[in-house]
């Protein structure tokens, strides 16, 4: 969900940012955050829980993270192929690959 986070924070609202930084980053409890707040914990509950699902609908649309995981998957391995000294084909088709992801 960190990783949703840092990917889609800037198409969250505000009240949907500062509850997920508490809560994810800053490790805040649902009782801290609507005792800061001045609402229900479930309220609190709720919107984490709506805010997650919103960030899981847009990974499933956009697949930012997705795409980035395999970006990084790739150049590791073009990483160990360079630095082992690899032939040029393997290399080439890494470099096929990467191309392609965009």
């Amino acid at each position: 969900m960190n990783y949703l986070y840092d990917f889609y924070q800037s198409l969250l609202t505000g009240k949907q940012n500062n509850y997920m930084r508490m809560y994810y980053l800053d490790d805040w409890s649902l009782g801290e955050i609507a005792d800061h707040f001045e609402v229900s914990r479930q309220a609190v509950y709720d919107n984490i829980r709506r805010t997650e699902a919103l960030l899981e609908e847009y990974e499933n649309k956009l697949s930012l993270l997705k795409r980035y995981q395999e970006r990084s998957e790739l150049i590791s391995e073009l990483r160990t192929l360079i630095e082992d000294g690899g032939e040029r084909e393997p290399i080439l088709r890494v470099l096929k690959t990467l191309e392609n992801l965009e």
